[in-house]
């Protein structure tokens, strides 16, 4: 499948598409499990499944047209790979669309959050992930996937959620106020009003698969136990666009299975549900 979800023609028209998504099938930093760069087909194929109509908010959001993009991009290197998606995340916010990438890896998202930052100067962050990925650089690059949020330090506030991963040198690079760690926030609720507290009005979501817990979504390539679980995770990303303008987003990590479809099509409908919170609470 080349588009997301099985619509008619029209809605998947890039002309009258207010969303855009992007395929960026890229692994070449990983260093445990292998495949992301199989993640962005896999969601794909797996949206076909979906339906159109959600029961919850009584909307069909794919009414207002999704586009999927299969550009090329320039692998070669972290550095080219990041430059050529920070050209095709401006392309399309030039033409006035929603960004939505899906990885491959998480290092993906630095581009498409440094295009998002030049035009919102107040952007934020919001991670939602296993891992801090505040590594200076990893592996004789800046752009690996460990260092992603280090990037995007550079050009918003990073707001961290689910984190339950972090080495020694990524100590001195965490906002105390802005980390929202996995076993602190497991038997609080009041912790997604403050997370929420932390973002500025304009808010980028980098949703790192790897942030849920691996019982729900086993096909990552960096799994950990303590993760979010299906509905606390929904219950806080409606708050987020419900009181916040979410300007992109990105679902990245996904390393399919070749025996079971249930990470993929959860990934798919994660992002379809996104999608569908943006067009219910749009501002």
């Amino acid at each position: 499948m080349n588009h997301f979800l099985d619509m008619d023609e029209p809605l998947y028209d890039l002309g009258q598409a207010r969303y855009a998504i992007l395929s960026v099938p890229y692994d070449g930093t990983s260093t445990f499990v292998k495949g992301a760069d199989k993640g962005p087909q896999a969601i794909l194929d797996a949206s076909d499944s979906l339906e159109l109509y959600d029961v919850q908010y009584g909307i069909e959001a794919c009414e207002n047209g999704i586009y999927t993009d299969h550009s090329d991009y320039d692998f070669s290197t972290p550095d080219a790979m990041v430059e050529s998606v920070y050209r095709k995340v401006k392309h399309f916010l030039g033409l006035h669309k929603f960004p939505i990438l899906l990885g491959g890896e998480h290092s993906v998202s630095v581009g498409s959050i440094q295009a998002v930052s030049e035009q919102y100067n107040d952007l934020s962050v919001l991670q939602i992930d296993a891992h801090a990925d505040l590594r200076d650089d990893y592996h004789d690059s800046i752009y690996n996937h460990a260092c992603v949020m280090r990037r995007a330090q550079e050009y918003a506030r990073v707001v961290q959620v689910g984190i339950r991963s972090v080495c020694t040198e990524e100590k001195h690079n965490i906002v105390p106020e802005n980390i929202f760690y996995a076993h602190d926030i497991v038997h609080r609720e009041r912790w997604m009003d403050e997370a929420v507290e932390r973002l500025t009005d304009h808010v980028y979501i980098s949703f790192d698969l790897d942030g849920l817990d691996p019982s729900i979504l086993p096909a990552t390539g960096t799994p950990l136990p303590g993760g979010l679980q299906w509905y606390p995770t929904l219950r806080f990303l409606e708050k987020v666009f419900q009181s916040r303008h979410v300007v992109g987003f990105d679902v990245v990590e996904l390393c399919p299975q070749a025996d079971s479809k249930v990470s993929d099509v959860l990934a798919a409908e994660l992002v379809y549900k996104m999608i569908t919170m943006e067009s219910a609470n749009r501002k």
